[in-house]
């Protein structure tokens, strides 16, 4: 479903449904008060509907809810198609994973109906919502029958209305990496403090471990790109992101892509454009920008190459780094160990960066940004002009690509 679909009927049906919610839940509460000492949670539901690389970077709450509660299963509530990285973490039961399906509205609203029902015949009793004042994710929450409801809130903030049922608030903090953000969601369930983020300090949320592929995988994507792209063979490879997604003012010029490839085809590199199958028109203009300053040099077009994000994780491992501009590829670069250059610029690290010793951020500052926020449901207010990105000299970037090509292998896989 088009994200601004979504965004819509999140505003314009989803304020009025919390309100009714939260008048419901205030009138439940007046008749049937909670008990002054809440029991163990018997059941955790993690609600990450639309961002794949958040779940990377939710790993380490996973991890901590799994130890602090080790007797309540953990399930998850997500869309569909972001379901196989989930699966990959190995994080929780699979059977524990209830998905959405938002190709349609029709096909939204019967996944959601099938994913409540499920979730009510586990008796889930603690709901976190991971999403950033969604609205329609914080009344699933309460639809889930989760007597204990954790989310961000707005406080004391205008605006952001998300009704009073989350009953664990927990104030938004720019100025904190949304890893340790989950983590202080997490650590809500059982907090009495106003806010119910007033915890002692923990430390930095730690990297995911590595996925462990099979190694038949690996040696497979590694035999295909040896058989279809023979004039790679034996060089380093370099594999670059240059879309932007569902939010295309992410991503870096096209024309300094071309100035980065130029150069490392120079330095004796293989180069590919990595991408979805809606990324191709972009990576062909980007192979022929190269192709015409450097005839036959090592640059190919990988877009829709990979069938699952598995196989996009084997490639991961036979490449040596990858450049891209904010989004899921650099999360899940961090599952293997390849060396990522990523490229913020509407976002910014300080709250994104991937968590691995292996990535480098390159970020402007610009005084505009982030203009992609929590505050306006990442809807930019730029007119286009990306000057936080363009700002970003292809030359610094090489130089970096250099200095990691040049680092020795992780070997910690």
């Amino acid at each position: 479903m088009n994200i601004d679909l979504q965004r819509w009927l999140d505003r314009w049906m989803g304020i009025p449904l919390c309100a009714a919610v939260s008048g419901v839940d205030a009138l439940m509460r007046r008749l049937s008060p909670a008990p002054r000492k809440p029991a163990p949670p018997r059941a955790i539901v993690v609600i990450l509907l639309s961002e794949m690389g958040s779940l990377v970077l939710a790993n380490d709450m996973f991890a901590r809810l799994k130890r602090r509660y080790p007797d309540a299963p953990l399930h998850a509530l997500l869309f569909r198609k972001n379901r196989e990285i989930l699966d990959l973490m190995q994080v929780m039961d699979p059977a524990n994973v209830h998905t959405v399906d938002d190709r349609s509205l029709a096909s939204l609203l019967s996944s959601l109906w099938t994913a409540i029902r499920a979730l009510r015949r586990a008796h889930v009793d603690v709901a976190i919502d991971c999403e950033l004042f969604s609205r329609i994710s914080s009344l699933l929450s309460y639809a889930s029958g989760a007597r204990v409801r954790v989310g961000f809130h707005r406080h004391t903030q205008e605006g952001l209305y998300r009704g009073s049922h989350i009953n664990r608030p927990v104030p938004y903090n720019p100025y904190h990496h949304i890893s340790a953000q989950f983590l202080t969601l997490a650590r809500a369930i059982d907090s009495t403090a106003v806010p119910t983020s007033k915890l002692p300090v923990l430390g930095i949320p730690k990297p995911p471990p590595h996925v462990q592929l099979d190694g038949a995988l690996i040696q497979g994507i590694e035999a295909r790109l040896a058989q279809d792209f023979p004039a790679i063979g034996g060089r380093p490879l370099v594999l670059v992101y240059p879309g932007g997604g569902i939010l295309p003012i992410r991503a870096w010029p096209l024309a300094s892509y071309t100035a980065l490839c130029e150069g490392l085809v120079a330095d004796g590199c293989a180069v590919a454009v990595i991408g979805l199958k809606d990324d191709q028109a972009l990576a062909r203009q980007l192979v022929a920008n190269v192709q015409a300053s450097a005839p036959a040099s090592p640059v190919i077009d990988l877009t829709g190459y990979t069938r699952s994000i598995s196989e996009l994780l084997a490639l991961f491992h036979v490449a040596r780094l990858l450049v891209t501009n904010d989004g899921g590829p650099g999360q899940f670069a961090a599952l293997t160990p390849i060396w990522t250059l990523m490229l913020f610029g509407p976002e910014t690290p300080g709250l994104y960066a991937p968590l691995t010793p292996h990535c480098y951020s390159f970020y402007s500052q610009w005084p505009c940004s982030p203009c992609l926020t929590a505050y306006n449901h990442r809807t930019s207010f730029c007119d286009g002009d990306n000057q936080c990105l363009k700002v970003i000299e292809p030359a610094a970037v090489l130089a970096k690509a250099r200095e990691c090509l040049a680092a020795p292998p992780d070997t910690t896989a």
